[in-house]
């Protein structure tokens, strides 16, 4: 998660989509049909041209969330700023291709592979021999080994934010000659390719204060296509220019500036000028599309229509209605839907996944039987519908908490757990001793969800008493007491986890195991309208949700969820809290039942995924160490899949054991994984190779505008 807040690397490593792949790189080939892992379901949408195509010259002026507070992608601080910043001037050993799997990148390396694996694996990379860094020094074996001492875990002065697979390193080593750098493991590592990318020159890694604070705020020395000239926190702005020591294709543009827009100003930054290329929310996605389909119409926000000359006279009437204030709000609205024709929609799918949490560290999702019945209440595929079909996107549920479609180790994994089945989710609730019109105690007592711990009203919910709250169930009152009181999400706000470790209180153990309910149980008859309880506490669930800028998706999942979870018996209580609160104070800490958050897919799940889903494992001080496990649902199986998996050179079977583990996960139902996320980009329509990447990552030096009279092709050449 960037809209969503920070993605998954920048949760573990502080980066996340930084390896993946260039433009140039061919897609694989079909693995054949039998091929579990599918196809992407939607396709990068970059307007792809060749460079015989784009201009030479010109600025391209991108919007980011703000400008980073670190250059360093392996400080906790990262974010996708600084993602941005190292795949335009660092180099990458291996990079994503179209399917979200790793390709060599040839600009820096000829090859790499596992040379030897007994005693010990060994790697051999053999390395470009025009790769050099900005100050004209050759890359090699010692900017290999300075990573690895600052990333291994084993010197406490390096500020790293993981280290995950350089812990795993025995020794780094000169090769044959300068251009060969051999890396020996300690134990097997199967995620081999995810090291070194970025690679960050020995000047930066060599020691604890340059790693710490040398590499924050300027890059002095990279080796990309483009260099950092200027990083402005007083303007919001960082300027990267083209590199002059850089041996592969030339950049086509001359800078690129990285521009700090927050979500709900771009429309009006895309309007005057300041951007030319910007993620943007739904909401502004159709003002774009609005203004591009009245080009050349009868008025600026209406189609050409028989009855135009009349509705100009009605509009012309409604404007006299108006007040000076309005009018003019309406004519700076009209400027800049005039302003916005010069953009299009990029629409793609982001290599990310939302899904539903289920805290099951206590109250009556500690049982793993209600948290199946959660899952089984749920119509996965008409919870992808309430995000995507409005943006045109394929409105597929995802299979996988641990890989998307197209990448190696997916597959479709949801049937451990089982799809919508009202009766089968009722008998499940049945079987764990919740049913309807049960004795329910005083309002005063405490309810059955972790709701019922709730203390005393906190800054971070909703103002004006309980509007932060509406109690899904609760149809009897009065309409007035909850027509404002949904909680909204929203896709576009991108809230992912931040990464910070729970140190929090201890989980207690209940539930009993099992996949199904017992043969033979009987869902109670009026269980369909009937809310349910168990010994005087009514089966209520807070379900917690961001409050930020462009919110409406996910209040809209929650909003359909509470009410599949209604018809078995469910009560909700949505609940608003804000951004900045969101994860530290609710997710973090286990205040909650139920919420909604992201989860990019990597290329190296059995690494990056294994602290998401590791069994929560008692701390020294009697706190309960979640890693970033924030549903506390693990088991011992499910870690030894990983370890399995991240210790298998064999990538076939690697794939399997993660599936695998996935299987596991699913039956455990800790989290329920929804769809992927859309992803949307507005893009000057003259902007070439840019836009919604999906899983690739750039390729910076062929980003450009069209020349005049140009138009994309099919796809970009590699000249």
């Amino acid at each position: 998660m960037s809209h969503d807040g920070v993605r998954l690397r920048a949760v573990m490593r502080s980066v996340v989509f930084l390896t993946a792949g260039a433009l140039a790189v061919p897609t694989l080939a079909s693995c054949g049909s039998d091929d579990e892992s599918g196809k992407p379901l939607a396709a990068q949408d970059i307007a792809p041209a060749g460079r015989d195509l784009v201009a030479d010259g010109g600025t391209l002026r991108w919007a980011v969330d703000d400008v980073p507070e670190t250059l360093n992608t392996f400080q906790s601080d990262a974010d996708d700023a600084t993602t941005r910043v190292a795949q335009a001037v660092l180099p990458a050993m291996f990079r994503l291709d179209a399917q979200g799997r790793p390709q060599r990148d040839a600009d820096y390396l000829e090859s790499a592979k596992v040379v030897d694996t007994e005693p010990k694996q060994v790697v051999l990379y053999k390395l470009d021999q025009q790769a050099v860094w900005s100050d004209g020094r050759e890359i090699g074996a010692a900017d290999f080994a300075a990573q690895w001492r600052a990333l291994s875990g084993k010197d406490s002065a390096y500020w790293t934010a993981r280290n995950a697979g350089y812990d795993r390193i025995e020794k780094i080593e000169r090769g044959a000659n300068n251009l060969e750098v051999k890396v020996t493991f300690s134990r097997p590592y199967a995620d081999w390719k995810a090291l070194f990318s970025p690679l960050y020159p020995k000047d930066v890694m060599g020691t604890p204060d340059a790693f710490n604070d040398g590499a924050r705020r300027k890059l002095k020395v990279t080796a990309g296509a483009f260099s950092v000239q200027k990083v402005d926190r007083k303007d919001k702005e960082i300027v990267l220019g083209r590199n002059p020591h850089w041996w592969g294709r030339p950049a086509k543009l001359s800078q690129i500036v990285l521009a700090a827009v927050p979500l709900d100003k771009r429309a009006a930054a895309l309007a005057d000028g300041s951007v030319d290329l910007a993620e943007i929310d739904p909401a502004d996605a159709s003002r774009i599309a609005l203004a591009g389909r009245a080009k050349g119409t009868s008025t600026p926000l209406q189609g050409a229509s028989p009855a135009g000359k009349d509705e100009s006279k009605n509009e012309s009437r409604q404007k006299k209605k108006l007040s000076k204030k309005e009018r003019k709000a309406l004519a700076k609205f009209l400027r800049q839907q005039d302003a916005l024709r010069a953009f299009t929609v990029r629409r793609s799918l982001e290599p990310a996944y939302t899904q539903l949490a289920l805290n099951g560290s206590e109250g009556p999702l500690a049982d793993e039987r209600v948290r199946r019945a959660v899952a089984r209440a749920l119509d996965r595929t008409e919870l992808a519908k309430v995000v995507l079909k409005p943006l045109g996107l394929p409105a597929v549920p995802v299979g996988s908490h641990l890989a998307l479609s197209g990448q190696a180790a997916y597959a479709d994994n949801s049937g451990a757990l089982g799809g919508q089945d009202t009766t089968e989710a009722q008998a499940l609730l049945a079987d764990a001793g919740w049913v309807p019109g049960g004795p329910v105690k005083d309002k005063g007592e405490k309810a059955a969800g972790s709701e019922g711990k709730k203390s005393k009203k906190t800054d971070d919910e909703s103002e004006g008493g309980s509007d932060g709250q509406y109690i899904v169930g609760e149809d009897n009152k009065d309409p007035q007491d909850h027509t404002k009181k949904h909680g909204h999400g929203d896709e576009s706000s991108k809230h992912l986890a931040d990464g910070k470790q729970y140190d929090g209180r201890k989980v207690k153990q209940g539930g009993a195991p099992g996949a199904y309910a017992p043969k033979g149980t009987a869902a109670p008859a009026d269980a369909k309208t009937g809310l349910l309880a168990k010994d005087g506490k009514p089966l209520a669930l807070r379900f917690v949700l961001p409050s930020g800028t462009g919110s409406e998706s996910l209040g809209a999942v929650a909003d359909s969820i509470s009410r599949m979870l209604e018809k078995v018996g469910i009560r909700t209580e949505i609940t608003k809290v804000s951004d900045d609160s969101y994860f530290k104070d609710h997710i973090a800490s286990g205040q909650y039942d139920l919420a909604l958050y992201s989860w990019p897919a990597s290329a190296f799940p059995a690494t990056d995924a294994r602290p998401i889903f590791a069994k929560p494992v008692p701390a020294a001080d009697g706190s309960l160490n979640v890693e970033q496990n924030y549903t506390r649902v693990g088991t011992d199986q499910v870690d030894q899949l990983f370890d399995q998996a991240a210790s298998t050179l064999d990538e076939d079977e690697s794939a399997a054991l993660v599936r695998k583990a996935d299987a596991r996960i699913w039956a455990a139902a800790g989290s329920i994984p929804l769809y992927q996320r859309p992803q949307l980009t507005a893009a000057r329509r003259s902007l070439a190779n840019a836009g919604s990447f999906g899983f690739q990552t750039p390729l910076y030096e062929d980003m450009g505008f069209l020349k005049k009279g140009a138009t994309p092709s099919a796809s970009p050449t590699k000249d």
